[in-house]
């Protein structure tokens, strides 16, 4: 099942927006989760604790994750999922934009297994 954690590129006003827009989705900021503990943690280590409570993670970080997916792969270590987000397909600021992009993934995927899934957010289709 897709529970979202966004990193702490993305505003928490992005899952107040989603939570608005969809009743029930599990989405939690990083600022909020595990009393802020991991905000400005390594990559790695959020990554390993979102995969001990089956988050997945959203993240503009292209540069730095996809090495550390890589080793995970590598070395047989499961990750929660990963949903990339680019500037081009919806700019950071975009709240709305996130947050309806992550309702319309949660509608259409929320039920999948997002173990070790990697997924690249677009606008929704109209």
């Amino acid at each position: 099942m897709l529970q979202i954690l966004t990193d702490e590129q993305i505003s928490p006003d992005v899952a107040v927006a989603a939570r608005r827009l969809c009743r029930g989705i599990p989405i939690t900021p990083l600022f909020e989760w595990m009393e802020s503990h991991f905000v400005s943690a390594p990559d790695g280590e959020i990554l390993r604790e979102a995969a001990r409570k089956q988050l997945t993670l959203v993240s503009f970080d292209l540069r730095t994750i996809p090495p550390l997916l890589r080793a995970c792969g590598e070395q047989g270590i499961d990750h929660g999922g990963l949903i990339f987000v680019d500037e081009k397909s919806i700019p950071q600021n975009d709240v709305g934009g996130l947050a309806r992009s992550l309702c319309a993934l949660w509608k259409l995927l929320g039920d999948a297994d997002w173990t070790n899934r990697c997924f690249f957010l677009q606008r929704p289709r109209k």
